[in-house]
């Protein structure tokens, strides 16, 4: 309640309060504008980085986490996966918490990483990655495949986990590019004659990568054999990339969208043409027992021969592992993969 005060000091009194009113006004109408203006629901200082905000397009729903662009600090090591809508990669969440992943859906063009066209193979997905990344690129990145298993893998039950938690990252800091596959079954020592292969069945044609590589690689000669082990599984490093002008990388992808070949044919010229991208001879086989102490940590092996080593991998009969691999093998028998050793062959 307020009281007014009669005499000869109330005039005084009065402009007392009135200024003590004034001041818890302005006190009040201060607050309240400043936090409005921090609050929560305007919109963001598009200068700050700010990781919910920038979500949109160049955010990769399926690894949950920015693009290289997106990122506030740089990216050390990354996984660049070639996936279809219907391919299980729970299992790169699950044991590689600690890579950033690109997980790119080559037949859903409502994937927020897609392709343009689905051409070539995992080919065109790691293009499409290079080239809007070109500026923006981890330091080690592993191109693969999105199975844990697939015959692929250069494990003796064809195992992804194991293979990628094997690789030796500061070795592949040192070359620059790595092969993910030490067993030179398939396409070691040779694989392609380009100048003389021209009459074999078209996955082996020469003729084909001769032409595909005179249009890749513009006044270089012809390598007379091509061989590295297959399958397209591979780490590179970002000084290694940058080798090469953003342009050649340009370049490829035009020759994979506007050739004739079919995807098959024009993915295998790709398959067979990565290491010498990056720097590799066109013959690129190093020893099994070297390859699998440098690149996978593995160096009590036994390898009586210079391809292969004991134990380490066998060519599966068929592309197609069996339904339960690989807890049920071949022949329908239960087999034990932490038991170590080759599983049995189909008999």
């Amino acid at each position: 309640m307020f009281f007014l005060f009669s005499g000869v000091n109330s005039p005084r009194r009065r402009n007392r309060e009135k200024a003590i009113f004034l001041t818890i006004f302005i006190i009040f109408a201060l607050y309240l504008l400043f936090f409005s203006n921090t609050s929560p629901h305007k919109h963001a200082d598009p200068t700050i980085y700010d990781p919910e905000a920038l979500g949109g397009p160049n955010r990769d729903p399926h690894s949950g986490q920015a693009t290289p662009a997106r990122q506030s600090a740089p990216i050390r090591k990354s996984m660049v996966v070639a996936s279809m809508k219907s391919d299980d990669v729970s299992w790169l969440h699950k044991f590689f918490p600690d890579y950033h992943k690109s997980i790119y859906v080559v037949n859903d063009k409502k994937a927020q990483l897609t392709v343009s066209q689905n051409k070539g193979r995992e080919s065109m997905v790691y293009l499409t990655y290079i080239i809007d990344n070109y500026d923006n690129l981890p330091d080690s990145i592993l191109f693969i495949h999105p199975q844990r298993y697939q015959w692929h893998n250069d494990d003796p039950y064809y195992d992804g986990v194991p293979m990628l938690r094997n690789f030796q990252l500061g070795y592949l800091e040192k070359q620059g590019y790595v092969n993910l596959r030490c067993a030179w079954l398939l396409g070691c020592p040779a694989e392609i004659h380009p100048l003389t292969d021209t009459h074999r069945e078209a996955v082996h044609a020469g003729e084909y990568f001769k032409n595909g590589f005179m249009e890749l690689f513009p006044g270089v000669e012809v390598p007379e054999t091509v061989g590295v082990s297959c399958c397209a599984q591979f780490g590179v490093t970002s000084w290694k990339i940058r080798e090469r002008p953003r342009s050649d990388y340009v370049r490829f992808r035009k020759w994979l969208s506007e050739t004739d070949l079919t995807d098959d044919l024009s993915g295998r010229i790709m398959e067979y043409s990565w290491h010498m991208i990056f720097g590799k001879e066109p013959v690129h086989c190093p020893s099994a027992e070297e390859c699998y102490c440098k690149v996978f940590g593995l160096c009590d092996l036994t390898c009586p021969n210079v391809d292969a080593c004991h134990d380490r991998y066998q060519l599966p009969p068929y592309s197609t592992l069996p339904n339960g691999w690989p807890y049920i093998g071949w022949n329908g028998q239960k087999q034990d993969p932490s038991k170590g050793g080759l599983p049995e062959p189909k008999s």
